[in-house]
Order: C-alpha cells, then sequence, then structure tokens
C-alpha cells in the first residue's frame, strides 16, 4: 500500500507530501551492522552482519528487477561492523570487523560475476569501526578503529593489482567510529569519531598524492557514530552522531575554506543513522538511536535551502541499517537494529 504525507502548515521542518512507503519487503536474514553495496549490475550486495545468536557469514543479493532477495556466497569469515568497497570491475573488498570474540585483520572480496568471496591478504592491524575509501586511483584507504584495546591513528592502503596491504601512515590523530568522505579533488574528509574515551571534533584531510593526512578545521560539535554525505555542490554534510548525549545538530565542511559551519537544525538525533544522497541533490536521512529508543523518523536535507523536512516515517524504528541508493533512485533501506534485536524487514524509499 502506497502511504501519502499530509502537509502541515506552520511545522518546521516541514512534512513532505508524495513519498512512496512500500513495508512487507524482506531479507532472507535479520542482521544489524552489516554492509550492502551497490553492484555494476545493479544489484545490491548485503553481507554480514549481526544475528540474533552470532556474527553472520552469510550474504544476500537483492535483485531491484525481481524485488526480491537470494543468497550468495557466504563469506570466508563471519563479520560485522566490517567495511565494503566496490572495486573495479564488478568485485567488492570486505575488511575487518568484529568476529564473535574477536577483532579480524583478515579482508576478502566478492566477485559478482560467480557470486563467490574469496581471501585477500589480511591487514597489519586488526580493525573494527574503522573506514574504508576508495581512491581515485583504485587504491582503498582503510583508516583508524579500534583493535580492541585501544583507538587506532594508522592507515593502509589496499592495492587490487596485487590484492596486498601497505602502510599509509598515520593520521593526525588516534579515532574510531568516525567518518571518512572522498572529495572532488581526490582527498579524504576524515571526521570526529572517538578516541576510545570521548567523542571528537577534529577533522582531517587525508591526500593520496603525498600520502599526509593533515589537520582541518574543527566541527562545532564533538560527536562519533555520527553519518556523512557528499553533496552534489562538492560540500560534505556531517549529521547527528553522540555526544555525551546523542545529538541533534547537522554541519557543513566546505572543502575551499577547510571549515565547518552549522546547518539545520534536524529533528532527530542519534548515532546509526544513515544519510544517503538522492539523485535530485537532496539527502535522505533515516533511523538512528538515542539511548533506549530506535527513530522510524525520515528527514530530507535541501542543500539549497539548509533546512531538513520530515517525510513519511518507516514502518520500522531502526538503527545500525543500510541505506543504498538504486538506480532507479529509491532507496533501499535493509535491517538494523529495533527494539527486538536484528530485523530482516526491509523497506523501499521513492519520491
Amino acid at each position: 500500500m502506497r502511504r501519502i504525507a499530509v502537509v502541515l502548515v506552520g511545522l518546521v521542518p516541514l512534512l513532505v507530501a508524495g513519498c512512496l512507503l512500500e513495508p512487507g519487503l524482506s531479507m532472507t536474514t535479520a542482521r544489524a551492522y552489516h554492509t550492502a553495496t551497490l553492484l555494476s549490475d545493479g544489484r545490491v550486495l548485503v553481507a554480514g552482519g549481526q544475528g540474533n545468536t552470532a556474527d553472520l557469514a552469510s550474504a544476500e543479493l537483492y535483485d531491484p528487477a525481481k524485488d526480491y532477495f537470494t543468497a550468495t556466497g557466504p563469506m570466508t569469515a563471519a563479520r560485522r561492523s566490517h567495511t565494503a568497497t566496490p572495486l573495479a570491475p564488478g568485485r567488492v573488498l570486505l575488511a575487518g570487523g568484529h568476529s564473535d570474540t574477536a577483532n579480524l585483520a583478515s579482508a576478502e572480496v566478492y566477485d559478482e560475476a560467480t557470486g563467490k568471496f574469496a581471501a585477500t591478504s589480511s591487514m597489519a592491524t586488526a580493525r573494527v569501526y574503522h573506514t574504508a575509501t576508495l581512491l581515485p586511483d583504485g587504491h582503498v584507504l582503510v583508516a583508524g578503529g579500534t583493535d580492541g584495546t585501544r583507538a587506532l591513528a594508522t592507515a593502509e592502503l589496499y592495492d587490487p593489482a596485487t590484492g596486498t596491504f601497505s602502510p599509509a601512515g598515520s593520521m593526525a590523530a588516534a579515532r574510531q567510529s568516525h567518518t571518512a568522505t572522498p572529495l572532488g579533488d581526490g582527498r579524504v574528509l576524515i571526521a570526529g569519531g572517538s578516541d576510545g574515551t570521548a567523542p571528537l571534533a577534529s577533522a582531517e584531510l587525508y591526500d593520496p598524492v603525498s600520502g599526509n593526512s593533515t589537520a582541518t578545521g574543527s566541527m562545532a560539535i564533538a560527536r562519533e557514530s555520527q553519518s556523512a554525505a557528499r553533496l552534489a555542490d562538492g560540500r560534505v554534510l556531517v549529521v547527528a552522531g553522540a555526544e555525551g548525549p546523542d545529538t541533534a545538530s547537522a554541519e557543513i565542511f566546505d572543502p575551499a575554506t577547510g571549515t565547518f559551519a552549522r546547518t539545520g537544525p534536524i529533528a532527530n538525533g542519534g548515532r546509526c543513522q544513515t544519510a544517503t544522497l538522492l539523485a535530485d541533490g537532496r539527502v535522505l536521512m533515516v533511523g538512528g538511536h538515542a539511548y533506549t529508543s530506535w527513530s522510524s523518523g525520515r528527514e530530507l536535507y535541501d542543500p539549497k535551502t539548509g533546512w531538513f523536512q520530515f517525510t513519511t516515517p518507516m514502518a520500522t524504528s531502526r538503527a545500525c541499517h543500510t541505506a543504498t541508493l538504486l538506480g532507479s533512485g529509491r532507496v533501499l533501506i535493509a535491517g538494523g537494529l529495533d527494539a527486538m534485536g536484528p530485523t530482516s524487514e526491509v523497506e523501499l524509499y521513492g519520491p
């Protein structure tokens, strides 16, 4: 059934009409802290995550043409809170994460042509809550995270041609649960996170040409487990996260000046949200977790006005889910945590 929102005059943020909500679709397995990666043929690879009883090695594919999920894989290792980075052509690198009782240094590559995972070389350091960013030259920058005892400042580069990792120097600060956003000039904005004891407001820029990370302007608010999305004009939106109490705020990073500026406000704060750039240039914010509550909220950020607007809520409150922009312009919102634990429920959002 389609739900059409009603426009309520006088509310800020506003409620946007014309949003399509299609609950009822489910993955084959309930999972949270998983990854979802758009493949070159338009399908979505959903891999790993936390299951109801253990971390998962299972994976599945969503086919938007047929609108259902089928099993693929499995992975070579169960892992959650790992990273998944698309490689060319038609492969995906999955690295690190946590497997029940241990943090992982291992990595593997999924081949969409065969539907199989194969082990590749391991990282020098086991890490979870790290980031992995595809660079213009095809290498993958793996940065920060925690090895289970401390936040990491180290970074590594994965070379898909050789299947090996090599040292990539150190970040300006040790951080975990941060964001890493590629900029239009090839640099990577690494922002916020935690040093293992407290959220960070600091940010830095990784330059793939020099191989160095240098400090840039700090955010107005320290935040960890936040969301970030690069806008069509090259700026970066950083949203929500946790600052002691979970914060409902947003900031914009301008690469031209190296500074952050407040924007918003946003109605729904919390950690483990998703921020997805839509085809029309707006950003869809979905879900999140604040203290003991899970959000069903969805908001749209319009960079032209600097405002967030309410849109139709999800059928399921969730956090630590995935949100993937499909070729059709819709967003696949899959799994995550609700009040009962990991869920298999899936929703599609579209204008």
